[in-house]
């Protein structure tokens, strides 16, 4: 027997659907994602910390789970929103169904529920916080308050490595190539496969958890550093931003990315806002002003450098976002 499950928004709009994965109450912010294909490697991105995510595409886990293509070591979203489960995954390199993966990495799901119409909602309206629950008696009066307080916090710590962590060419998965360069990633959240991207170009690669001291970063002396994604409001990460502050002035080459890029941003005294309902999916065009060239990118954040706020003697527009100058 289906147990019912209920997505409840802020604004009062409910969707009724079935419970999948974990059973369990869940408040958290409702986004969505126009991949096609790629929910295990959305469900295994830290940047999902602290929120739940609505798939636009109708039908979801019919390749089911091979845990190679995860990128990291569990799951991070509150919640997962599909339209149709399928329950038969048919793939060769299928070691695993959706369902069960959902259930192992506790997290709480609805499906059979119209997330076309969920996401004209949060397009229209913008990113809203919800409540997925399998409680019928659910009273509205008492929920909506507690949506409307809900704030995401504390994901960077989260889902950031404790310690220390040392990779070459070979580990991961990643090819035996010769090294060639030492790196350093400043892990805000990062996935596996940005690691083993370095490793595949000859990098060692050392990796550091967000509670880094700068100082200990530089005395590694790399060739150069990454600052990785990440999840949550770049603006609360202010600890972070002070180290990479002292990062920007030691003269090392910083490569930075999604919050790793907002955060750098901070760094250089520029402003972030959150955006009104975020880009994440995996082939959003961005455009080279200069050149006009555009590229097809993978996209996931909800939170954007205020381009007014650079200052022009530090940073210049590139790719349609800023680009600290080095």
């Amino acid at each position: 027997m289906m147990t019912k499950a209920f997505l409840i928004l802020e604004d009062g709009t409910v969707f009724e659907g079935k419970s999948m994965g974990a059973q369990k109450e869940v408040i958290s912010e409702i986004v969505f994602n126009t991949s096609m294909t790629g929910y295990l490697e959305v469900l295994t991105d830290p940047s999902y910390a602290g929120q739940a995510v609505t798939m636009t595409y109708p039908l979801i886990g019919n390749y089911g789970v091979c845990y190679a293509d995860m990128e990291s070591k569990k799951g991070w979203p509150d919640g997962f929103i599909v339209r149709e489960l399928s329950r038969m995954p048919s793939n060769f390199r299928s070691e695993d169904s959706i369902q069960h993966f959902l259930e192992e990495n506790d997290i709480p799901g609805i499906y059979g529920i119209d997330t076309r119409a969920l996401t004209k909602i949060l397009r229209e309206k913008g990113t809203m916080n919800g409540m997925i629950t399998t409680n019928e008696n659910y009273d509205l009066e008492e929920i909506l308050p507690k949506l409307k307080d809900y704030k995401v916090v504390g994901v960077v710590e989260k889902v950031s490595c404790k310690e220390k962590e040392t990779y070459k060419p070979g580990d991961i998965g990643s090819e035996e190539v010769p090294v060639e360069r030492k790196v350093v990633v400043i892990d805000v959240g990062t996935k596996k496969n940005i690691i083993r991207c370095l490793l595949n170009r000859g990098c060692e690669v050392t990796v550091y958890p967000q509670n880094f001291a700068a100082q200990d970063v530089i005395a590694e002396q790399p060739d150069g550093i990454m600052i990785t994604n990440g999840p949550g409001d770049p603006s609360e990460c202010t600890a972070v931003i002070e180290q990479i502050r002292v990062l920007a002035g030691s003269g090392i080459p910083i490569f930075a990315i999604c919050l790793g890029h907002q955060l750098m941003a901070l760094a250089h005294d520029a402003k972030t806002y959150k955006m009104k309902y975020g880009h994440r999916g995996a082939n959003h065009p961005v455009k080279n002003l200069e050149t006009g060239k555009v590229y097809i990118s993978s996209q996931n954040h909800g939170y954007v450098v205020d381009a007014d706020s650079i200052d022009k003697s530090v940073a210049e527009r590139g790719l349609s976002m800023s680009m600290i100058k080095p």
